[in-house]
């Protein structure tokens, strides 16, 4: 793949000699192998490297050489906008070649889901005109530079959203100091508690607000400390009202997950909950967002598993949206999964039986695909990894059950037998992706030269 185009913000970075740095949405670079830059006056396209990359927040930054910025000042980054604020919109939107200016104010400051990675972050509405071809360009207040244009509203007129300045300094300082480019998530499944029935069972008393923890992901956020049932207060210092939103920055009402906007991944922030009528404070260490179903995910191969012709992968959003529609048509446990699912410590990844490549040692399992794998020999898999394990340490009758009620039973010693022969027919180099090698005990084919 290769990507070319015209409009990045140009910032300092350090830590090589005679290279300058160039802000793009991350979107734009996603996947990329090739990247080339050019500046609007400059028809000559110069070779870009991607330095950092958060998906997170949908932003890059891409190292060019020293020449390709001689004569051209750094933007300079503002501070976080302010409601009514007049913003310069800049871009080439469709419909024209050169590069365009649209005007409009900022109408709020709030946490938005952001389509590219469906994290919910903070982000800056503007009523200016932000369409295809606007991804990427600078919105300025002034001279200085408070967002990025980065999405739209489709079924709604001048509704645009920007990544605002404190997200692109937040992820420009995090490069500087080293950290990891990924920002933290809470993994907390809560509901409001503006019910006063409700609070006065939950011994809340006047003036005393906060959310019901209903469940919460193992491993993420605060699970070695917070528990299901617990009301959970405050985080990082601000009081969460009943409808979980808190002032964020003292100057804008916002759901509690804008505190994590702020941070980075391994830092340590204060927690208050209440917990059988009493007030307890955690201090909780960040961890990165963790979904049952990953959400989107770029710059990596599909992990798979292939046995007896059976193919296995983990099921993952990038997996659901091979169907058209998929949050219509993919099926109902599948989406029931990513929408609700919770990880647990017994099952943190689900497993899917995608596809049969068609064998006489899988005669009879044709239509057993499209399934989540609910045990191997009576064993619930914990994850791919735990499950490509189950498999390869099996010596006798191999037996797997799926959502659906089916049961596959396997002769072990005559999958692995014609693992060789499945591969060449069906022209796969390898019975498992590369992140499954050191799974394997047992087979492990060599790679097989194609046609």
């Amino acid at each position: 793949l290769m990507f070319s185009f015209e409009l990045l913000m140009l910032v300092l970075i350090g830590g090589a000699h005679h290279r300058s740095g160039a802000l793009a949405r991350a979107h734009v670079i996603a996947n990329a192998t090739f990247i080339q830059v050019r500046k609007i006056e400059n028809p000559d396209k110069v070779v870009a490297r991607v330095k950092a990359v958060s998906h997170d927040c949908d932003l890059a930054l891409l190292e060019v050489d020293e020449s390709f910025t001689k004569g051209i000042k750094p933007a300079i980054i503002g501070d976080l906008p302010d409601h009514s604020d007049k913003v310069a919109v800049i871009g080439f939107p469709i419909g024209g070649d050169e590069v365009s200016i649209t005007e409009g104010v900022v109408s709020r400051v709030e946490v938005q889901k952001y389509s590219h990675s469906q994290r919910y972050l903070v982000a800056a509405t503007v009523d200016a005109a932000i369409n295809n071809g606007n991804s990427g360009g600078p919105v300025f207040k002034g001279k200085k530079i408070v967002g990025i244009a980065f999405q739209a509203m489709d079924d709604a007129q001048n509704i645009g959203e920007i990544i605002p300045s404190s997200i692109i300094k937040h992820f420009l300082e995090g490069i500087q100091l080293g950290r990891a480019n990924a920002i933290p998530g809470d993994g907390i499944v809560w509901m409001n508690l503006e019910n006063s029935y409700f609070r006065k069972h939950l011994r809340m008393g006047p003036g005393v607000s906060g959310v019901y923890i209903v469940d919460i992901d193992y491993g993420s956020s605060g699970s070695d400390k917070l528990q299901k049932g617990d009301v959970l207060l405050s985080l990082d210092g601000n009081s969460i009202a009943n409808n979980g939103t808190i002032l964020y920055r003292n100057r804008f009402r916002t759901q509690f997950e804008s505190v994590f906007c702020d941070h980075y991944v391994g830092e340590i922030i204060p927690a208050e909950v209440l917990r059988d009528g009493e007030v307890l404070s955690f201090d909780i260490e960040l961890k990165p967002q963790q979904d049952l179903v990953p959400r989107s995910q770029y710059d990596i191969l599909p992990t798979y598993f292939i046995f007896g012709g059976l193919v296995f992968q983990p099921l993952t959003r990038n997996y659901l949206e091979t169907w058209s529609k998929w949050y219509k048509n993919a099926p109902d446990e599948f989406l029931s999964a990513y929408y609700k699912g919770v990880i647990t410590k017994e099952q943190q990844e689900l497993v899917v039986l995608s596809k049969v490549l068609v064998h006489e040692v899988n005669v009879g399992y044709e239509a057993c695909y499209e399934e989540l794998v609910t045990t191997v020999n009576g064993v619930t898999p914990r994850d791919m990894k735990h499950f490509v394990e189950l498999v390869t340490t099996t010596e006798g009758p191999l037996t797997i059950t799926t959502s659906e009620h089916g049961v596959i039973m396997l002769d072990v010693k005559m999958c692995r037998a014609a693992t060789d022969e499945i591969l060449e027919r069906y022209r796969v180099t390898s019975d498992r992706s590369e992140d499954l090698r050191e799974t394997a005990t047992h087979h492990q084919p060599a790679l097989t030269a194609l046609p």
